[in-house]
């Protein structure tokens, strides 16, 4: 036992003073430690991804974030509160009193003075966006929902110099919105062709999310012509491109771009049940952008052919329902009165497969190639009909049915009120007693809308004491005129007259 006990204490010695030799000599001082510092990635240029044409292209999101960064700008927008309206005590204002109101309180200068003075003092409701330059003139895309009812536009440019800004145009149907800032010679993003791009292909995501400017993120294109159901125009348009690129509120606006820095998008909204970013993210193809933009700076509003059909994708189940063949297209369940579909020989089972050569798989799909196009103008379009494919000619409508779009004589002045007007009817004009006017079909961005309280469907029966009895006799009294305006009217389901005043330049 005794023998035992010795011999262990003597190799428990051994192993200690094996242990502490062993430590000495390999982290002795004389041993030093050597961390090595790279100046630069290795990686940096080493992945590469391919083009359209098959060309390589770097995988590095460095440069593209430098081109793109300066063309993305940050957009405050300032809006009073409901009940404060800077305008609303001017808009019912009796007969004797009008008079009273002369050229000079309603000059532009002295306008825009009472709206600064009484922006200071109002509560506003501030909301924040992004945007994306598209022309060195100081046009701005963004979203219809950042600038919507706003009394005051604020744009700070990557460089951080600030700009109130104009709204030329707004499509509540796309969400989409045109602003110009007074400046010139601006950095811009290019706008590429959406239908190129390809689910998988790298994106990045360009804007101001949360407070926190010129933010960068990258994902892919995770998916095409999705619906979402989240735009609330009655006409609305939903072919979003999907993304998994970080997307948080203030992106709204933002740019969407490949790696060549090319506008993929304009990016609008997020799928999430917390209200951040859940990883889908949804942008406004940049075909649908280039065309509501090219018909905002002509028009003011946007001109939009539409076939007159209602639609179904077809899916497994629907396909088995039908007894149809195929399982991918868009099915034609029924034709609108007036359909420009149904004149060019359309029918009821139809399946469009084609829209000038570009595939279509789903509704979504056929409603954003449709909405790039404007009335009258013509489209390709390949179906499938009993077991035969067919090529059919269509010549787009309006939403009236017919082939007329603004008319071009008249667009200065619609443009700068922002309405659209259609005489009244002489059966409507009997029913409330009245000789005629002229109803505001629709108000889009403009003066009506940014200094009056005016709904739409009010019919205009006066103007500064004036009847009118039609669209063109109503024109070509404001064409021209400069100071104040009063229109006077009434609403066909609301009992009052109504009047409602601003300014001319």
């Amino acid at each position: 036992m005794k023998k035992n006990l010795i011999f262990s204490s003597i190799v428990a010695l051994f192993v200690s003073v094996t242990t502490i030799g062993l430590f000495q000599y390999f982290y002795s001082d004389s041993k030093s430690i050597t961390i090595q510092h790279v100046d630069s990635p290795s990686s940096k240029n080493a992945v590469f991804s391919l083009d359209n044409t098959g060309n390589a292209i770097s995988i590095d999101f460095n440069e593209t974030a430098k081109a793109v960064l300066d063309g993305v700008v940050h957009i405050k927008s300032s809006h009073l509160y409901s009940g404060n309206n800077i305008n609303f005590q001017y808009q019912n204002i009796p007969d004797p009193f009008k008079d009273f109101f002369g050229e000079q309180f309603f000059s532009p200068r002295k306008q825009q003075k009472r709206k600064d003075d009484y922006l200071k003092k109002s509560p506003t409701r501030v909301g924040t966006g992004s945007g994306v330059i598209i022309s060195k003139e100081g046009y701005i895309v963004t979203n219809n929902h950042v600038v919507a009812e706003a009394d005051d536009l604020e744009v700070t440019l990557h460089d951080n110099r600030t700009y109130k800004a104009r709204i030329v145009g707004t499509d509540p149907s796309t969400d989409l919105a045109l602003i110009q800032i007074k400046a010139k010679d601006l950095p811009t993003v290019p706008i590429t062709d959406s239908d190129q791009v390809n689910i998988g292909q790298w994106v990045l995501a360009v804007g101001n999310p949360m407070g926190l400017n010129s933010t960068v993120t990258a994902g892919i294109v995770s998916a095409k012509g999705r619906n979402i159901n989240i735009l609330k125009d009655k006409y609305a348009i939903e072919n979003f491109i999907q993304t998994d690129a970080a997307i948080n509120p203030g992106n709204s606006g933002g740019a969407l771009v490949d790696l060549n820095g090319g506008l993929v998008g304009i990016n609008t909204a997020i799928s999430s049940p917390t209200g951040v970013f859940a990883g889908y993210g949804f942008a406004v193809p940049a075909n649908i952008v280039s065309k509501v933009v090219k018909d905002l700076m002509e028009y003011g509003l946007v001109q939009r052919g539409v076939l007159g059909v209602m639609i179904r994708t077809i899916d497994g189940n629907f396909a088995k329902e039908k007894d149809i063949e195929l399982t991918q297209g868009v099915y034609v369940d029924s034709l609108l009165e007036n359909s420009a579909a149904g004149n060019a020989g359309i029918q009821v089972g139809d399946i469009i497969q084609l829209v000038d050569n570009i595939e279509i798989n789903s509704s979504p799909e056929l409603q954003g190639v449709i909405a790039r196009y404007r009335p009258g103008e013509k489209v390709k379009i390949k179906i499938y009909r009993n077991g035969r494919e067919k090529e059919i000619i269509v010549t787009l409508n309006n939403r009236e049915g017919n082939t007329s779009m603004l008319d071009k004589d008249t667009r200065a002045i619609i443009k700068v009120l922002g309405v659209e007007l259609e005489k009244v009817d002489s059966k409507v004009a009997a029913k409330l007693e009245i000789d005629g006017g002229v109803k505001v079909k629709k108000l889009y961005s403009g003066k009506i809308r940014k200094y009056t309280q005016m709904r739409d469907g009010f019919i205009i029966t006066k103007v500064n004491g004036k009847k009118v009895k039609s669209k063109d006799q109503l024109i070509d009294i404001l064409e021209n005129k400069e100071g104040g305006v009063m229109l006077e009217g009434i609403y066909e389901e609301i009992p009052g007259e109504y009047f409602y005043a601003f300014g001319m330049p």
